[in-house]
């Protein structure tokens, strides 16, 4: 196994009282896998992601995180993660261990030229192309892609991630990919940990976890995925409410008071450590899946 994550849990001291957005996540990253977390904003996602690589600042981390993996990242915004008075070329050599920035660029479908200019020269789509190439500049084992397609066009979209999949199979690299996207998960994932609250609350092969969900949440993420079969008045489907605040995670199982089969026993703080016990055993956080 190139990376695993047990028992995760981020801290954080607020005014006194503490907040743990991140409260239990355990996963792995095989070889050369393709591996996606998705969930809502909120979820935990991106901060789960960033501890891997130590990224994670004035936090109480605790848990195991296991694996000699060179991590890289591509973020969700290129044109804040890229220094605006810093010209491209120049960005990609400082501190990397391929130097040749130009080869790289040509490599993500950028001309060499791109080297010599500044981030607000290129559009969006090219910014993102710059940050993997500065990615690739590490020689990762483990690309980790947060949201890269956020504020790109659907044409865009498919471009960076088919360009990150063609350099991950090339370079032999794992990808893990943080989305809310699920059409993206289909495409770009065989793996998927579905998190909610800080937690992960189903997992498996994706394939299986997207045509058969046994979590509620998971299920309502798939159902409210637009249908271009559905007549054009049908009216979207939604999960009611949102997310809570890490300050406020519920007792008992986090989605309860959003989930329409939810019980009494759901919403008990005792539930909580019984749900845990199931999900070890099946990959399912929920009561439901045992009855």
């Amino acid at each position: 196994m190139l990376l695993c994550a047990e028992h995760l849990r981020i801290a954080f001291a607020l005014d006194g009282a503490k907040s743990v957005p991140v409260r239990d996540v355990s996963f792995s990253v095989p070889e050369n896998g393709r591996v996606a977390l998705v969930g809502e904003s909120g979820s935990g996602k991106t901060l789960t992601a960033l501890a891997l690589g130590n990224l994670v600042e004035r936090a109480e981390i605790s848990g195991e995180i296991r694996g000699k993996a060179r991590i890289s990242y591509i973020f969700q915004n290129p044109m804040q993660s890229l220094d605006p008075v810093m010209r491209i070329g120049k960005q990609i050599r400082e501190n990397a261990a391929d130097r040749d920035a130009e080869a790289l660029l040509e490599n993500v479908g950028l001309p060499r030229e791109c080297a010599r200019k500044y981030p607000c020269e290129l559009s969006g789509g090219q910014q993102q192309r710059a940050m993997i190439a500065m990615a690739l500049a590490m020689k990762p084992d483990l690309l980790v892609a947060d949201e890269p397609t956020t504020a790109l066009d659907v044409t865009t979209q498919k471009e960076v991630l088919d360009l990150v999949s063609r350099v991950a199979d090339e370079r032999g690299m794992a990808v893990l990919l943080i989305t809310h996207n699920l059409g993206l998960v289909a495409r770009y994932s065989s793996f998927v940990n579905v998190m909610y609250a800080g937690e992960i609350v189903e997992r498996g092969q994706t394939r299986e976890v997207l045509g058969n969900p046994r979590h509620p949440y998971t299920a309502g993420l798939i159902a409210a995925v637009p249908s271009i079969a559905a007549p054009r008045d049908a009216p979207l489907a939604d999960i009611p409410g949102v997310v809570p605040p890490p300050t406020a995670w519920p007792k008992g199982c986090a989605f309860a008071p959003r989930c329409r089969y939810a019980e009494d026993k759901c919403k008990k703080e005792e539930t909580h450590e019984e749900i845990a016990s199931l999900f070890a055993d099946c990959g399912v956080r929920c009561i439901r899946v045992r009855r």
